[in-house]
């Protein structure tokens, strides 16, 4: 059974930093576009950041040049450093891997909180 599993997250301080991961299990890691998604509470899941299986990056407008997502596929890990954080960052964070139209995996998520 594929397992994706974030850990990292936590409370931290207006203007400060994380670094979320994302650990799979049981999927050919090297071939998934993996992303990066976030949900507020009363707020739909949007797209924060994705990483092609080449290395292609994409992020959202209100995470660029803050956010990084990157992967180490000897790890079967992708990770996502956060800098400058805004309460708005305020979600569960959710890790996916996604191959195609067949493959599409969803972790169970990580709390992110941005409060003083």
């Amino acid at each position: 059974q594929v397992q994706l599993v974030e850990s990292g997250g936590g409370l931290v301080q207006p203007g400060g930093s994380l670094r979320l991961s994302c650990a799979a299990s049981k999927i050919i890691f090297s071939i998934h576009n993996m992303g990066w998604y976030r949900q507020a509470p009363g707020k739909q899941r949007e797209l924060v950041a994705v990483i092609t299986s080449g290395g292609t990056t994409n992020y959202a407008d209100s995470v660029k040049g803050r956010f990084t997502i990157s992967r180490d596929n000897a790890k079967n890990t992708v990770y996502l450093q956060m800098n400058s954080l805004k309460p708005e960052d305020t979600a569960v964070y959710l890790c996916n891997a996604k191959l195609g139209i067949r493959n599409n995996f969803w972790g169970q998520g990580t709390q992110v909180t941005v409060s003083s």
